[in-house]
């Protein structure tokens, strides 16, 4: 297995990485400072649609979808895409930058596999060509969500349209001005087999019956402008042309917008640890305890090829489930997809924590991005599903695996 990068991705990587170092690099403190201002809750930074521009203009945009959804793709493989991710996932905030952030990433993918040639003309299209942002409509405060299965949001049929009610938790990007599109599971047949009572629909972000219950704050933050939140759907009313693929295959859509979205937060949970691993690698070179630089303690000198071990690991990992979905598809890699899921936002909480006790005090503040790497890969541990979700779907398949191989 060979993951050596193409000429043409390697193209692709050098010119990522100038435009990291010309454009988002030198904004960060800029951005942080915007973001964290609670005048601007809610407001997206302004320069942002300048690097979008740039970006734009440079052929850096739309990197993520895959090569099989053709006119749609830039053509990309996953792995192809990974290292590029990784790159992104540095700064957290530049996926925006190149139109590769989630959840817009996830939905577009939706879109481009399952959506109607009219579905993909008022949504996809925009999203593509960033104008709009989206949300994805799934997680319920009244039942575990991690499976999918329990989703209790009604889909009930009326005439020639479809009323929705219910609740929904975590929905990530709502708060954003530029949210136009809501996707939503829900439940709407429930007398079908448990995999079939699912649908998946489009909501316009305006239409009535919508309603924000709060804000929700992940480690005492709005992550704002996107934001998380609660919701209340109260009788919203849409047409039926807005059903996406058809009644009760809400599910196999969930199950197909994961897998590549996977790949994209895994990499770019390893970006986070390797810049952490880099950060921590500078500051114990240039910073004296009793007498002694910290990078001479052979705890920091273990801690630092601890973390290089991992980091490593986890990116050939997910090399190797890119690589396995290229050629298999998402059902056959599902073991190396959850593979990944386990131990890439472990791994960057994990040296994250490390380059954070390298720093001391300063390294719980914002006077690096440690800190928010850390928190971002330990929500990351519960998004997506939760480690313990991975690890009993990976058990379940590989106890069944080597069992029939006796």
């Amino acid at each position: 297995m060979n993951f050596e990068h193409t000429d043409k991705v390697k193209t692709l990587i050098a010119k990522l990485e100038d435009f990291m170092d010309r454009h988002i690099y030198p904004n960060e403190q800029a951005h942080f400072d915007w973001v964290s201002n609670p005048a601007n809750l809610w407001k997206h930074w302004p320069g942002l649609d300048e690097l979008k521009e740039k970006a734009r203009e440079e052929g850096l945009w739309n990197l993520f979808l895959p090569h099989e959804y053709g006119e749609w793709s830039p053509g990309l493989t996953n792995l192809e895409y990974a290292p590029l991710a990784e790159i992104m996932g540095r700064v957290p905030w530049s996926s925006e930058v190149f139109n590769c952030s989630a959840p817009d990433t996830g939905n577009m993918e939706v879109l481009a596999k399952y959506g109607s040639p009219a579905q993909q003309k008022q949504w996809l299209r925009p999203l593509l060509d960033g104008e709009i942002r989206s949300a994805y409509l799934m997680t319920e405060p009244q039942v575990a969500s991690s499976d999918a299965t329990n989703i209790e949001t009604e889909i009930r049929a009326d005439g020639d349209d479809y009323v929705i009610n219910g609740r929904k938790w975590w929905i990530s990007g709502i708060m954003d001005p530029r949210c136009k599109l809501l996707l939503l599971m829900g439940k709407s047949n429930p007398q079908a087999p448990r995999h079939q009572q699912q649908s998946t629909i489009i909501i316009p972000r305006e239409t009535p019956g919508v309603h924000i219950v709060r804000n929700q704050s992940v480690f005492s933050s709005f992550n704002s402008p996107g934001g998380e939140a609660e919701l209340r759907l109260e009788n919203v009313r849409v047409p039926k042309s807005n059903l996406i693929l058809g009644e009760g295959r809400g599910f196999e859509i969930a199950q197909g917008r994961l897998g590549p979205g996977r790949i994209h937060h895994c990499m770019r949970s390893i970006g986070q640890a390797q810049r952490a691993l880099e950060i921590m690698a500078r500051r114990v070179e240039n910073r004296v305890a009793f007498g002694k630089k910290l990078s001479d303690q052979s705890s920091i000198r273990q801690d630092i090829a601890r973390s290089y071990c991992e980091i490593e690991q986890a990116r050939l990992l997910t090399f190797k489930a890119a690589d396995a979905m290229d050629r298999y598809g998402n059902k056959v890699a599902r073991d190396l997809i959850a593979a990944i899921k386990i131990v890439a936002p472990q791994m960057a909480q994990t040296v994250c924590d490390r380059a954070i006790q390298a720093h001391g005090g300063m390294g719980v503040s914002a006077d690096t991005p440690v800190a928010a790497f850390f928190t971002l890969n330990r929500f990351l541990r519960i998004a997506d599903g939760p480690d313990e979700v991975h690890m009993s779907q990976l058990g379940k398949l590989k106890i069944a695996e080597y069992n029939a191989q006796k």
